[in-house]
């Protein structure tokens, strides 16, 4: 009797996740239809119609696969969203509150001749050294817990320097224009009506 091989290979094809994505590659053999047994067996097929005339279409089965990942990556997004708009908030706040209090201090600087471009620069570089304090803290803080998000994601580094210098500079951005409203009213104090302010 001669030695036949179990099976002919016809075609090699990439490599697959086959159980989801976070899933490591595994060998994948594909057999025809008509020569497997296996009852949990998939069957994939190429088509040149209408897809949706299959049971499942492979991105509906790639699509499936991510749904609790993609609401998760949601939920994040909105909180993160959230939280940015409290932070300006925030800063504003601050910011407001603290141009309130020194508008004695900024009326008398501006009575002996301070510039409003000086008083700009003093009030915006005093919530930018802040704004930057709390960025950095932030990103050390950040670079601690990106291990808790690895599970989300694919293919990409949770400690990726372009996304964390991109939100450092957004972050430094929202704070700089939260910083810039009340610095721009506490330059048209009348130093007049500020040292008059009790």
């Amino acid at each position: 009797m001669e030695d036949k091989p179990l099976h002919a290979i016809v075609g090699i094809v990439g490599n697959i996740k086959h159980r989801g994505l976070d899933s490591d590659f595994d060998p994948e053999f594909y057999y025809p239809y008509a020569q497997t047994s296996a009852r949990n067996s998939a069957i994939v097929a190429r088509t040149q119609g209408d897809p949706f005339t299959c049971a499942r279409t492979m991105e509906m089965a790639i699509s499936d696969s991510v749904t609790q990942r993609r609401l998760n990556m949601i939920l994040l997004g909105i909180f993160g969203a959230l939280a940015l708009a409290l932070a300006a908030v925030g800063i504003y706040g601050v910011m407001s509150y603290t141009v309130t209090q020194r508008t004695r201090e900024i009326g008398v600087r501006m009575a002996l001749g301070a510039r409003r471009r000086d008083v700009l620069k003093s009030v915006v570089g005093q919530g930018m050294s802040l704004a930057a304090s709390g960025v950095g803290i932030g990103l050390a803080g950040a670079f601690l817990v990106t291990r808790l998000m690895e599970t989300l994601l694919f293919g990409g580094r949770p400690t990726d320097p372009a996304t964390f210098g991109g939100i450092a500079l957004l972050l430094l951005g929202v704070a700089f224009f939260a910083c810039l409203i009340p610095a721009r009213r506490a330059t048209k104090v009348d130093p007049v009506v500020a040292l008059r302010f009790e």
